[in-house]
């Protein structure tokens, strides 16, 4: 059967190869099925163009993330309106599955993972079987029986890389600046056994992690590097150095293969799972970025959710990674609970002192499927239209609305403008070709004001 598989054009900063997609198109033409990936994101589409893309496809497959609600929704009621099938996934269906099927119209909401559910519920469909599976939420059939995750990564295909080739994705990458193109992103690994109360991870993953071999990562970077040219690899893992044999096994391999490619970990590592040793390998092997997962320069409120981080040993990990030759990112988010001003004004002193090159401090954005959405039922109402870590979802008591609002773009000034050293760095490492980019990111974070209309 025909399926198309679409990731809507939305607001975002990021435009990257959607992996998820990729997975599931190799997944379905694996079963026999002919997957085409329609990236309207990449391609700047309208919804109309997308749907006059999905002509002659019967079950169009759209992923979901909680920042793209409207342009999905909007999307999926075209395409029934047309005539078509619609099945929706990714981590906002999969956190409320009732709600997606309802909201969007769709005939079926993938729950979890989907390289095993969507190829079976669509062979059910082109059979004109029952479209009710493990995995699969049919509105007005009661709640899905789960799917148990995938125990064997090894087992499932290389994403579709044909169908999303990387030097197509250059401008926007995950991290903004990077050292060579073009750039793939891989994932060695899925889910993350930490409990932060404002991540939605421990339910999307079921509170655990699963590596996929060494081997067979190196075989899709020399894959990517000898086919489509890659020259850098960014780990999208929630956490490369979970486990320090896998990381150390990755090095050694790329060393050993001589891959000519440089990496960095864009989404965080842990910094109680580094040391210098670790580090250096790591330079040795092509790593020269990492970023942190700081959240807040208050140790009461890293308690607070969950964290499990001392302050000390997230200090310690960023200077010995500067020490490595390693850059370094924090990521900061204000408006957890317990957040006052003198917190506010501690997060900022954290970032300054530290040996960071770059952060990025946003607000808190309470997320399907997190300990915080069910703890915060009822004190706040979900608005999906509103730019997702950029507009106050929901404030604490302990701290003025208005303050909590303008703390990251006075933070982000505060980090950057008054160190000429990291103001620099930053510049340095934009191209020409992506001042477009870079712009929306200082107006959107606040770091440039925004004209006011009329001036």
């Amino acid at each position: 059967m025909k399926v198309a598989l679409v990731r809507p054009r939305y607001h975002t900063h990021l435009i990257t190869p959607p992996l998820g997609l990729g997975y599931l198109a190799s997944a379905l033409r694996t079963a026999g099925h002919l997957p085409r990936l329609i990236d309207g994101l990449l391609e700047d589409l309208p919804p109309e163009e997308v749907v006059r893309r999905c002509a002659g496809y019967a079950v169009v497959g759209i992923g979901c993330m909680s920042d793209q609600v409207p342009e999905v929704t909007a999307l999926a009621r075209l395409l029934k309106a047309r005539g078509h099938r619609v099945v929706v996934g990714g981590p906002h269906a999969t956190a409320l599955p009732e709600d997606t099927a309802r909201r969007t119209g769709a005939d079926c909401v993938v729950v979890g993972e989907g390289e095993l559910t969507l190829p079976a519920l669509v062979t059910a469909l082109q059979d004109g079987a029952s479209p009710t599976l493990p995995g699969v939420y049919v509105p007005g059939q009661g709640l899905c029986t789960p799917r148990p995750l995938v125990e064997d990564l090894d087992a499932l295909s290389f994403p579709d890389w044909e169908a999303m080739p990387p030097r197509r994705y250059a401008l926007a990458p995950h991290g903004a600046f990077v050292r060579r193109f073009p750039v793939a992103p891989v994932m060695s690994s899925r889910g993350c056994p930490c409990r932060c109360s404002f991540c939605a991870s421990p339910r999307l993953w079921q509170g655990g992690i699963r590596f996929r071999s060494p081997a067979n990562v190196l075989d899709e970077i020399e894959l990517l590097t000898r086919r489509f040219g890659v020259r850098e690899i960014h780990f999208e893992d929630d956490n490369l150095t979970l486990r320090r044999s896998h990381a150390e096994a990755l090095c050694a391999g790329l060393l050993d293969r001589g891959l000519d490619v440089v990496w960095s970990c864009p989404n965080g590592v842990r910094a109680d799972t580094l040391d210098g040793d670790l580090l250096r390998l790591m330079r040795r092997a092509g790593c020269y970025a990492l970023a942190f997962g700081v959240e807040s320069g208050d140790q009461a409120i890293l308690d607070g959710v969950g964290k499990g981080a001392r302050l000390e040993v997230l200090e310690r990990a960023i200077a010995l990674a500067s020490e490595a030759g390693i850059q370094t990112q924090g990521f900061f988010i204000f408006g957890l609970p317990g957040e006052t001003a003198r917190s506010i004004g501690r997060t900022v002193d954290f970032a300054r002192r530290s040996r960071l090159d770059r952060a990025q401090f946003l607000l808190l954005d309470v997320l399907p499927g997190s300990r915080l959405w069910d703890e915060l039922a009822g004190q706040f109402e979900p608005d999906w239209t509103r730019r997702s870590y950029q507009e106050v979802t929901w404030c604490p008591t302990t701290v003025d609305r208005d303050l909590l609002a303008s703390a990251p773009s006075r933070a982000f000034r505060s980090f950057f403008l008054t160190s000429p050293r990291r103001t620099f760095s930053l510049l340095r490492q934009a191209r020409p070709r992506q001042a477009r980019m870079v712009l929306q990111r200082l107006l959107d974070f606040g770091i440039l004001p925004r004209r006011r209309p009329g001036a």
